[in-house]
């Protein structure tokens, strides 16, 4: 299926970029010369998920990031006990410490329950990007793009 039909079928391509930043760019440079961009699209072609490892994910970082995620949600709750309530500063420290037991005892269950060795973010990433515009402006878009220095142009 081509960027054309994913689109519409009044869309025409006016060029194809190897990232995204670039098909950007190319947009950008229509905003600028006041093109009405609401005509445009930018469709990520050829898709495809990657997994970024970051890191072995060990029993340790697992009970400190739960520790540290629990001690934040402790404090905020602490905070808004504190401002509703008589109690003295003794409960935010209690909220914290409590939020801490507790975000390290979950992150190290799931962590045993999760079996993975590592850390990592997954994206899903294209090939290419076409920057598509309903066919009644793209004589206009050419021409504005066409306009652009060939330094100044997104590649």
């Amino acid at each position: 299926m081509t960027a054309e039909n994913l689109a519409g079928p009044n869309k025409v391509v006016l060029g194809d970029y190897a990232s995204h930043a670039a098909a950007q760019r190319s947009v950008d440079i229509l905003a600028d010369r006041d093109f009405p961009v609401e005509h445009v699209t930018i469709v990520g072609c050829g898709l495809r998920l990657e997994e970024r490892v970051l890191g072995r994910w060990t029993v340790g970082k697992a009970l400190a990031a739960g520790a540290s995620s629990g001690a934040w949600v402790g404090l905020l709750i602490g905070l808004v006990f504190w401002i509703v309530s008589p109690w003295h500063a003794g409960a935010v420290i209690s909220a914290i410490i409590l939020g801490a037991i507790f975000g390290a005892v979950f992150a190290g269950v799931a962590h045993g329950l999760r079996r993975q060795a590592f850390a990592s973010t997954s994206a899903v990433v294209a090939d290419r990007y076409d920057v598509l515009v309903d066919a009644e402006f793209a004589a206009e878009a050419r021409r504005l793009l066409a306009a652009i220095p060939a330094t100044e142009r997104p590649h």
